[in-house]
């Protein structure tokens, strides 16, 4: 099979620890092709449909020179078994008319992973707004007074933006810190961008718990994040630890009954994040943690992901 993946610069890419890279060398152990298509590379023509220019890589194992240029060539996109969307927010104009194009892409004959539909209607901050039985509580708002009464109410909040990643511009609040007027102000712009405040969950000491569903299965093994001293953000990208551990019983109880609904809407790849018992985030642009997992536990999670995309192609569209 001919596999595209829609990547950030290769060169911003950590070949040790990405999963992206570690999706094509599990297609590459496949014995499929792969390519590598950027962003920008992306249009439609009348004559053609949605096209890219697409890169041919040779993926190896080496984390410095992990890969080789072969060729580039122009493809209508539907000439790919499989379109593998694994973009970085932010989830910006920019991002939003890529997934306009993919859906056009789509009506052609492309299989988009994950679709770009689903991809729009899935916000990773609120779409767990669904699913409150399993979600502490929260309020979406960008009205600082809205938000100062929940930091009143519960006494101790986590603040987010809708389009950060990573862990960043993440605060833990309390109602009697000092500075929470300028943070929510900065926040919110001065009450013109909408954020999320959740109450602050203690069992962030033990990990924020990432959970991965492959098209309605459950990955039997999380990666809990744990944050470093002195941090309440497991994120790996701001110091957490990552420590592979079996799923409990509520993590699977969540796990089970988000898998059918979401991959019934078309997100093949989902990273869920818990926080002790409660659910805090749907991750659907490009979930990670699958080296880590694999490195600590022996799953190959990115062979399973293979496995099941494959599986996927082999079906009528």
């Amino acid at each position: 099979m001919r596999f595209a993946f829609i990547l950030d610069p290769m060169e911003s890419l950590k070949a040790y620890k990405d999963s992206s890279i570690a999706m094509m060398r599990a297609a590459r152990n496949a014995r499929h092709e792969i390519w590598c298509i950027y962003q920008p590379a992306i249009f439609w023509s009348e004559s053609d449909g949605v096209c890219a220019e697409a890169v041919h890589l040779d993926v190896r194992d080496d984390d410095v020179d992990w890969v080789f240029r072969l060729e580039r060539r122009m493809f209508p996109l539907s000439e790919f078994s499989a379109v593998v969307l694994r973009k970085d927010p932010p989830f910006d104009i920019e991002y939003i008319a890529m997934t306009w194009l993919l859906e056009r892409a789509e009506a052609q004959g492309a299989r988009v992973f994950n679709r770009p539909r689903a991809l729009r209607d899935h916000s990773e901050k609120l779409a767990l707004l669904e699913f409150q039985h399993f979600s502490v509580p929260a309020i979406v708002a960008r009205a600082p007074g809205t938000i100062h009464a929940f930091i009143d109410e519960h006494r101790d909040v986590v603040l987010k933006p809708l389009d950060g990643m990573g862990g960043s511009r993440i605060f833990r609040v309390r109602n009697d810190d000092p500075n929470r007027n300028v943070i929510v102000e900065t926040l919110t712009q001065d009450a013109e961008r909408t954020i999320i405040a959740q109450c602050y969950i203690p069992a962030i000491v033990d990990g924020d718990k990432r959970i991965l569903l492959i098209n309605g299965q459950v990955v039997p093994y999380c990666l809990a994040r744990i944050p470093k001293a002195g941090e309440t953000r497991g994120n790996l990208a701001a110091g957490g630890t990552g420590v592979a551990r079996a799923l409990t019983a509520r993590d699977r109880e969540i796990a089970e009954y988000l898998a059918p609904i979401l991959a019934a809407r078309g997100l093949f790849l989902v990273g869920i994040d818990v926080i002790g018992d409660f659910l805090t985030e749907i991750n659907v642009t490009s979930p990670t943690c699958m080296v880590e997992i694999a490195a600590q536990t022996g799953f190959d999670v990115a062979g399973a992901f293979i496995a099941a995309m494959e599986k996927e192609c082999t079906l009528p569209a």
